[in-house]
C-alpha cells in the first residue's frame, strides 16, 4: 500500500507547473530516498508510514490540481509535519526528508 501511494506522489510531482527538470529530479529523489526510509521501519510503525504517506499524498494532490487551495495545501503540509512528529528520536532521517520536501514544495511556491 505505501509502495502505490509513494508511486502516486512521485507521479503528482512529474505533474507540477511550479518546477523546473532540475525541482523535479530533486523532489524526485527525496521521495525515493523518504521511500528508503519508510522501508526500513519496523512492521510495529507501519500505521504511523502509513499515515506519513496519506499526508504526503494529499499535499501532492493539492498543489497539483487546477482549483488550488491554499487552505487545504497549508493543511496537508502541516499533517505531514504533524504526522512525522513521533519519528523525530527514533528515524530522524525520515524526518529530515519529510521536512526538506516541504521546505522545497515552499520554496517552489507550492
Amino acid at each position: 500500500m505505501i509502495k502505490e501511494t509513494l508511486s502516486r506522489i512521485e507521479s503528482a510531482i512529474v505533474r507540477i507547473q511550479a518546477a523546473d527538470g532540475k525541482e523535479k529530479a530533486e523532489l524526485i529523489l527525496l521521495l525515493r530516498k523518504l521511500k528508503d526510509e519508510l522501508a526500513a521501519l519496523p512492521e510495529s510503525r507501519s500505521d504511523d508510514a502509513r499515515s506519513i504517506a496519506h499526508f504526503t499524498e494529499t499535499a501532492a494532490h493539492e498543489v497539483t490540481r487546477g482549483d488550488k487551495s491554499v487552505e487545504r495545501k497549508n493543511l496537508s503540509i502541516s499533517g505531514i509535519a504533524y504526522s512525522v512528529k513521533g519519528f523525530e528520536v527514533s528515524h530522524p532521517a525520515l524526518v529530515e526528508l519529510a521536512n526538506e520536501i516541504c521546505m522545497m514544495l515552499a520554496r517552489m511556491g507550492i
